[in-house]
């Protein structure tokens, strides 16, 4: 079968356009395509708030509230890290005695057989 000119592509086409396979090109800014799917999201809940609540100054006082509840809560737990690394560096090294004085007692006693 032969194609016109205008169902081909330019040079080096095999076939007709509508029988080539198509390739989705991968997007060229993820990260943009991320941030605008954020900010319709953040945009969708202030409108959807600010009707029930009546005002937008009342929507964005709601969002402030869960946004620092957060904020708190990340710096309570970023607080608590040094103190259970401590514990942590604490247990570790009292295990790093017992097994040393394990292998001290294990090493004597395999000199003292080996004597006899």
């Amino acid at each position: 079968m032969r194609f016109s000119d205008v169902t081909r592509a330019t040079a080096g086409a095999e076939g007709p356009i509508w029988a080539r396979s198509k390739k989705r090109k991968a997007s060229a800014a993820p990260l943009v395509n991320l941030l605008v799917t954020l900010l319709a999201l953040i945009g969708a809940l202030t409108l959807v708030l600010s009707i029930k609540e009546g005002s937008v100054q009342a929507a964005g006082r709601m969002m402030d509230g869960w946004i620092m509840t957060g904020w708190t809560g990340a710096q309570r737990l970023a607080g608590r890290a040094p103190e259970a690394a401590e514990v942590a560096a604490d247990k570790a090294g009292q295990a790093t005695e017992r097994t040393g004085d394990a292998l001290k007692a294990g090493a004597s006693t395999a000199r003292d057989e080996l004597k006899q």
